[in-house]
This record gives structure tokens, C-alpha cells and sequence, in this order.
């Protein structure tokens, strides 16, 4: 491919298949309602895609070279998509094994119904610190405390949101999350500064999510909790041996995590611990989900897998607590890795051609101060999270982006791995075709336009960042001698690059 054939994109050829793409998911809201991510968003990304691959052609882009891209895009997904397939399974023998039933009987009992949202988003928020990762947070404790908002009375949505305002601060702050390695690392500067910094507008944000959640608790109308909870736990406790003992299946899972084994380890260690416990606690549940007679041992591997790859539904006679104790296991998720790939498809090829570059670079016209490039970089991060469709993009890309225009403004550079955060890490999961919200809506099993409006901290970060810039409150400026310092260092950096890339 040669490069003088290539021509760069306008910005009307930039923003058509991001038109067209939210054309399409507007007809999909309108027609299919609910049901959008079983196909139709799909569709509107394939399409969406067809329309940036046409004009990438026109523009001079080889196929094979836009095909390279695709693949490289979807193979950056890979790790997400294996990690939702362990989820599946992970729910499913948590399922079965009475974990999740366990964690919702006690919970009946220990959370009282005013207080409930308020302490969702604090276990939460401690669980993803000690874990760093907000998806086994959503997955494990998240799921029990969706359940047991559910058998409150509180709306699936409010729950879904409180729970993960909670996973994402988490995520965000601990120094154990790849997010919160990955923003200094790209931006230049050290983790514990990086994360000291992120205090700033991250308590704020935090703070006044936990004070909406106490004012709705407080002000909800609950009147048939007491009843409704009364019979959740007498309808677990009559299916299920309900023990204190099944906590050490959790606890496990945590301290797996917290040791810096990886996701993938560790959530089949998960898996698997729920299978043992399985066995041991709750072998008339195995009996019920193989429904096959013979030996023990041949119903206790069939149930087994079948909770570790399909659908199971444990009966108890009472239809609210039903809802409760479903579970979709590996191929409940497949819906969701379609979508991931699709937006891949559409996200590489907007990426590749050059189209994502073209629409940013246009805000740095509007860059005078610190509140204005804070404000852009925010803005940049959003926009990658829609069109690339993944977190790690609207961290790295944006921070590669920007990191040249905040040193010569002067700015150090824990100022732009706190704006990545604010609004790259935490935005990403109200985007539904996005590779967090994808999973979040699959594992909760809420759709992502139904949580998004109740997701409090994910919503007022950016905005959170931006004002705090916007303010000059402890903004982080280099002195006339580090800045030469700095520059000079960067531009040395540049001219080996350079000549790498030359040889």
C-alpha cells in the first residue's frame, strides 16, 4: 500500500458511519425496544462499519489492510470475551452451589431496607479496591446484592447502578486494577502519585453518589419489604443448606485475586470452588438440575456442566424467588461477545483509517487553560469509548493524544492520567455496546439504558474533573526548569523514536 495514494479524512467522511450508526440504534430503541442486543445493535455496527470500510476505500486504504485492523481490534477483545465466559460459568455454580442464595439470606438479614443502596455501593466499592477489578465485583458480590435489592423491593435498575457506582470507584483507585496501572504508564508519570492525585475528584464523586443513594432509600415507598423478605429467606432456606461455610468460597475467590493471580485463573478457580461446594452442601440441587436418575456421580457431572455452559433454573414453588435463581452460564454470554465483536469491527476500522483522529484533533481548537483541555481530554475519552467500543483504547489513544499538549501547557502529567480515569475508565460501562457495558448489562442481566441514568459516579466523574480543573484547585503545574527539563527529555525520546521507525 502506498502512502502517497492515501488521502487524509474529512470531517464529513469521519462523522458519517457514526450518523448512520446512530440512526440505526435509534430505530432499534424505537422497534425492538428490550430486546436490542439480541441482533439488531449487532446489525447497526456491521452496517455502521460497512459504511466507514467504503469510505476507508475511497479514501485509498487497501482491504486487506482494513481487514488486518479489524482482526487486530477483535484480537485486543479477546481477553474480555474469555473472561464473560468464565462469568457465565462462575454464576452458575455459585448458583447451584448456594453461594449466591446464601449471600442474599444473610444479607436479607443484615441490610436493612433504608440503608440497602447506600451499602451496596460501599461493599462494593471495598470488594473492587481489594480485588482491583469491578467485573469479578459485579459478578460475585454484585449479583447477591442484586438479588437482594430485588427481594426488597427496590427496581432492578437502581440496584444495577448502585452496584456498579461502587465496582467502578474501586476499580479506579486501587492500585491492583489495570486501568489504574495503565493511565500513569501512558500519561508519564508513577501509580501511588497517579492514584493520590485521582483523591481529588474521585471522594467528591463518590461522596455525592452516596448521598443521592441514602435520600432515595430514605424516601422510597417500601411498605412490603418485611413481607417479601420473610418469604425470600424461607423459600431459600427450605431449597437450599444455607451456611456460613459457603463464604469461604468467596473469601477464596477474593484472596485469589488479591494475591495478583490473573483474571482468567482466577475466575476458573472461582468456578470450580462453587462446583466442590456443589457437591458437597447441595447434592439434592444437582439431582434436580441433571433429571436424570443413576449414580450420584453421573448426575453431580452433568449438572455440573450443564450450570457451566447453559441455562439452569432452580425451583422453589415461590415465582418471585424463581427470578432469582436463574442463571444462563458460557452461552447466556454469547449475545454479548457478538456485540463486542461487531463494535470491534466498527471501532478498528474508524481507528485505522484515520477517521477517530480527524474528529479529535478538531478540540484542540478549543484548548486555552487547564479547564478547556481537562474538558476536551474528557470529551475525546467519551468519544472513544462510543466509537472504538473499549476502555483501553479511550485511555491509551486519548493519553498518546494529549500527553505532548499538557507538558507544553505546562501541566504535569498526573493531570491527564486523572482525566484518562474520570472519564476513560468510568464512562466506559454506560455505553452498551461497549465491552464493559456489554458485560455489565449481560451479568446483571439489566439492560445498560435501563442502569445508565442510576449510575451516579460513573456519570458525575467527568464532569466532577472538569470542574475541578475548571477551578485551578490543586492543579499540578511544572516549575521553568523542570518544564525545559521535561521537554528536553521528551524530544530526545522523539528523535529515537523517529529513527527506530526509520531503520
Amino acid at each position: 500500500m502506498s502512502a502517497k495514494k492515501i488521502r487524509t479524512p474529512s470531517m464529513l467522511q469521519s462523522l458519517l458511519p457514526i450518523v448512520v450508526l446512530i440512526i440505526l440504534l435509534t430505530l432499534n430503541v424505537k422497534y425492538f425496544r428490550d430486546d436490542t442486543l439480541s441482533g439488531a445493535n449487532q446489525i447497526a455496527l456491521i452496517l455502521a462499519a460497512a459504511v466507514a470500510g467504503v469510505i476507508a476505500m475511497t479514501l485509498g486504504y487497501r482491504w486487506m489492510f482494513i481487514r488486518e485492523r479489524v482482526i487486530k481490534g477483535i484480537g485486543t477483545a479477546m481477553p474480555a470475551i474469555l473472561i464473560l465466559f468464565l462469568i457465565g460459568s462462575l454464576a452458575g455454580t455459585w448458583m447451584i452451589s448456594g453461594v449466591v442464595p446464601m449471600l442474599i439470606y444473610y444479607g436479607l438479614e443484615i441490610l436493612h431496607p433504608k440503608i440497602f443502596l447506600f451499602a451496596a455501593v460501599v461493599i462494593c466499592a471495598v470488594v473492587s479496591i481489594s480485588t482491583g477489578s469491578s467485573w469479578s465485583t459485579v459478578a460475585t458480590i454484585g449479583v447477591a446484592l442484586l438479588g437482594i435489592g430485588k427481594a426488597l423491593g427496590f427496581n432492578e435498575a437502581m440496584i444495577a447502578g448502585a452496584i456498579i457506582s461502587g465496582a467502578y470507584f474501586g476499580d479506579k483507585m486501587s492500585p491492583l486494577s489495570d486501568t489504574t496501572n495503565l493511565a500513569p504508564a501512558v500519561a508519564g508519570t508513577d501509580l501511588f502519585t497517579h492514584v493520590r492525585y485521582m483523591v481529588i475528584t474521585t471522594a467528591p464523586s463518590l461522596i455525592i453518589t452516596m448521598l443521592i443513594f441514602l435520600v432515595i432509600g430514605f424516601t422510597i415507598d417500601l411498605d412490603t419489604v418485611t413481607t417479601n423478605a420473610d418469604a425470600v429467606q424461607a423459600a431459600i432456606k427450605a431449597k437450599f443448606n444455607v451456611t456460613p461455610l459457603l463464604l469461604i468460597v468467596p473469601a477464596m475467590l477474593i484472596y485469589i485475586i488479591v494475591k495478583k493471580v490473573p483474571p482468567l485463573p482466577s475466575l476458573l478457580a472461582g468456578t470450580l470452588l462453587g462446583a466442590i461446594f456443589a457437591i458437597i452442601f447441595q447434592p439434592h440441587i444437582l439431582e434436580e438440575v441433571a433429571g436424570t436418575g443413576g449414580s450420584f456421580v453421573k448426575e453431580a457431572y452433568i449438572a455440573v456442566t450443564k450450570t457451566m455452559f447453559g441455562s439452569v433454573a432452580v425451583t422453589t414453588g415461590d415465582i418471585t424467588v424463581d427470578e432469582l435463581l436463574k442463571t444462563r452460564g458460557m452461552a447466556g454470554m454469547l449475545n454479548t461477545v457478538w456485540l463486542i465483536i461487531c463494535a470491534m469491527v466498527f471501532g478498528g476500522i474508524m481507528e485505522a483509517c484515520g477517521m477517530l483522529k480527524t474528529i479529535t484533533g478538531k478540540l484542540m481548537k478549543f484548548v486555552h487553560n487547564a479547564g478547556t483541555l481537562v474538558g476536551s481530554t474528557v470529551a475525546t475519552c467519551l468519544f472513544f469509548n462510543v466509537t472504538a467500543s473499549d476502555q483501553y483504547l479511550a485511555i491509551v489513544v486519548p493519553g498518546r493524544m494529549y500527553a505532548k499538549k499538557f507538558r507544553d501547557m505546562g501541566f504535569k502529567p498526573e493531570l491527564l492520567s486523572r482525566t484518562l480515569e474520570d472519564s476513560g475508565t468510568v464512562t466506559s460501562v454506560l455505553v452498551p455496546w461497549n465491552t464493559c457495558g456489554a458485560t455489565q448489562s449481560s451479568v446483571l442481566g439489566v439492560s445498560t439504558w435501563a442502569y445508565a441514568p442510576y449510575c451516579f459516579f460513573n456519570i458525575i466523574s467527568p464532569f466532577m474533573s472538569v470542574f475541578i480543573a475548571s477551578i485551578n484547585y490543586k492543579i499540578r503545574r511544572y516549575t521553568p526548569e523542570e518544564l525545559a527539563r521535561v521537554q528536553d527529555e521528551a524530544d530526545v525520546a522523539d528523535r529515537e523514536l523517529l529513527a527506530q521507525e526509520e531503520s
